[in-house]
């Protein structure tokens, strides 16, 4: 990986995580197996409250941890910004009072179970993170029509309903095994999290480092890096340094002087990339004030 670095200038830059193709996984022995390690250094100190979705900021910035970790119902990807993933399909019945999604089969957890209705169902009573009282005042049932097929009933037509499935706002669509959690309780599980994302935890050691390891049997297709190690590195500077020296693979948020500095050392390659978003109009009132 040393070979053909890369940088990126946001936190966004989850590429890596979020592009695969949907693909059946082939079996053992098969030829394209993940191999090597990726060294990133980033910018921020990684925090357990991040390995749960249920408890979801609603800040960008965890969506590193939870697009590695877990899969979502639907989320965006390239070229399609509401795309089916652990829901391969939905319908809105015609009153608009109710969706339901169709399940992908043979999705399974890090530890080897599978995926159903009922972990979508208690996914979903169990979040308490950013628009939860809100996703709660709008859904009057979560109803499991069989182990591949759920129903999200609501007290009247809510237009904006998807938009809390498809990340990164809320993390209500974040799909976590249901057996697990009961057994290891809410902050075993922030200790040892279980997802169904392409990625699972190997070690986390607070303000140092996180280490990842590919999931072989991700639906969507096997990550080609076997190993992931996030390095918690505040300071700008060494950041860059240490991805000149090829200590790492990936440096975030590296901007201005150093952005260029990036840009006309050989073998580096500075990207970017685009947020989408909606802005609204603030004003703000300030109170008079006189000398």
């Amino acid at each position: 990986m040393k070979a053909q670095r890369l940088m990126t200038i946001t936190v966004l830059a989850l590429t890596l995580l979020a592009s695969f193709v949907p693909v059946p996984a082939a079996a053992q022995g098969r030829s394209d197996a993940p191999a090597g390690q990726m060294t990133w250094a980033v910018h921020v100190s990684l925090s357990p409250v991040w390995f749960d979705p249920a408890e979801h900021t609603g800040i960008i910035t965890l969506m590193m941890v939870l697009y590695a970790v877990h899969d979502a119902m639907v989320k965006p990807m390239p070229g399609n910004p509401m795309a089916p993933s652990l829901a391969e399909s939905w319908t809105v019945a015609k009153d608009g009072l109710s969706y339901e999604f169709v399940l992908r089969k043979g999705v399974v957890f890090h530890n080897g179970d599978a995926l159903t209705a009922e972990d979508v169902k208690f996914s979903f009573e169990r979040y308490k993170g950013a628009a939860a009282k809100l996703l709660k005042e709008k859904v009057v049932a979560v109803e499991i029509v069989d182990p591949f097929r759920v129903r999200f009933r609501r007290k009247k037509p809510w237009a904006n309903c998807m938009k809390f499935f498809d990340r990164p706002g809320s993390g209500a669509g974040s799909i976590g095994p249901k057996n697990y959690v009961e057994k290891v309780g809410y902050e075993g599980f922030k200790k040892a999290p279980i997802g169904a994302g392409p990625y699972k935890l190997t070690s986390f050691n607070p303000g140092v480092d996180l280490v990842l390891d590919a999931h072989d049997r991700y639906w969507r297709k096997t990550p080609a890096v076997k190993r992931l190690v996030w390095k918690v590195v505040s300071e700008d500077l060494t950041r860059l340094a240490m991805l000149k020296r090829g200590e790492v693979d990936v440096a975030y948020s590296l901007r201005g002087p150093l952005g260029e500095e990036v840009t006309r050392t050989p073998g580096l390659k500075l990207m970017s990339t685009v947020v989408s978003g909606t802005m609204l109009p603030v004003i703000l009132e300030y109170p008079s004030v006189s000398a």
